[in-house]
């Protein structure tokens, strides 16, 4: 896959995505995943975080949910903050979800995952931050 497939995909996923459920998500501020959830609610995207440890609560204005399984609404993409041992299972919920796209996080690279998403139909991006890439893919500044 080329550097400008990639972008393309990245550009595709956040230009089509109005819902992402944020996987791994933390109630902690210094930490990537709350700060990306942040940044991609600024951004006008609705988040939704999911984190066994925190279900129930809220986070950032949203309730969080133990599974991708337990959201009651549409999710467009999965943004994944797990280690790259869990990827899989995750993919595969996002799959069973029906979401459109997976992406998955910094330092997370399941290549048997994103093959399985791919022929399932989703968008698939790995080992990409979307906060650290925004500026380079030329999106707006902000949604809606």
């Amino acid at each position: 896959m080329t550097v400008s497939d990639i972008h393309a995909d990245m550009r595709k996923a956040l230009s089509e995505a109005t819902t992402i459920a944020v996987v791994g998500a933390s109630d902690k501020s210094h930490r990537a995943s709350h700060g990306v959830m942040r940044f991609l609610q600024e951004k006008g995207y609705r988040c939704i975080p999911v984190s066994p440890r925190l279900a129930g609560q809220t986070l950032l204005g949203e309730t969080v949910y133990a599974t991708l399984a337990d959201i009651p609404d549409a999710v467009d993409m999965v943004d994944l903050f797990v280690n790259s041992s869990l990827a899989g299972d995750v993919t595969d919920q996002a799959i069973d979800i029906g979401a459109n796209t997976v992406w998955m996080q910094l330092g997370v690279v399941d290549e048997a995952a994103a093959a399985r998403a791919r022929d399932a139909g989703l968008t698939v991006v790995m080992d990409r931050c979307p906060a650290q890439e925004w500026a380079g893919l030329q999106l707006p500044s902000a949604r809606g």
